[in-house]
């Protein structure tokens, strides 16, 4: 048995059928709810089982709710369960989101760096209270007294300039060839000026030679070009 249009009520041969949102239609049948303008697989929209144009189609609003004392109640019992649930993860988790971070080379320059600002500071500081307090004194006192605080400063100065020595010896250190390399061999993609002096600079195209990797971000290598060797960024090269 045919089955009847879903608009007119009438039977629907094979050969007319539209089978759309559950129902048989005839294609002429098929058509907007609205403006009965006719539609087809491709351009109508279905809105509880009906069909409709995009001009038409019923558009969804949203209705606000009460804040009743059930809502209330259950708002505060999610707030309530999820502050539960934070703390219990919380204390599961205790202690395991950190990670000890190596000293790798870099790291033992910056830090080097910044105790040797602080100290220059701490000792600029030193001198200027120095001074300040030496004027007062200076004219009730007896020449012979004065004598000594005219002879400090040079001991004070040289201790200024002596503390920032371990300069030096950073450079030495980093400077220090690494151990024997692996002879991995890499080429730089982009061109990278050294930024400090255990770094290597280098331009697009350079072999960099007897290449270990120090970390995630950075490596040691010498440039086959200019035959000098330093830490370099990992991802200014390839490997070859």
């Amino acid at each position: 048995m045919n089955p009847l249009c879903s608009r007119c009520d009438r039977v629907v041969y094979p050969t007319e059928k539209v089978n759309c949102l559950d129902k048989y239609w005839h294609k002429g049948c098929f058509s907007c709810d609205v403006c009965k303008m006719t539609l087809n697989m491709k351009n109508y929209k279905g809105f509880e089982k009906r069909p409709y144009c995009n001009a038409h189609y019923p558009k969804t609003s949203f209705t606000s709710v009460a804040d009743t004392p059930e809502n209330l109640r259950l708002k505060q019992q999610s707030k309530m369960q999820s502050q539960v649930l934070y703390k219990e993860e919380f204390e599961k988790n205790k202690g395991k989101g950190f990670s000890v971070v190596a000293d790798t080379p870099e790291l033992q320059r910056i830090k080097k760096n910044q105790d040797q600002i602080s100290n220059i500071k701490y000792h600029e500081e030193f001198e200027k209270t120095r001074m300040g307090g030496e004027g007062p004194p200076h004219h009730p006192h007896s020449p012979q007294q004065n004598t000594t605080p005219a002879y400090q400063p040079p001991a004070a100065s040289q201790n200024y300039h002596y503390e920032p020595e371990p300069v030096p010896v950073r450079q030495a250190a980093a400077a220090a060839p690494p151990p024997p390399s692996s002879g991995k061999r890499y080429r730089a993609v982009y061109d990278y000026t050294a930024a400090d002096e255990d770094e290597v600079s280098f331009l697009d195209g350079d072999m960099i030679l007897d290449v270990q990797q120090i970390d995630e971000g950075w490596m040691y290598g010498r440039v086959e070009r200019t035959g000098q060797q330093g830490m370099l960024p990992a991802n200014y090269v390839e490997a070859m």
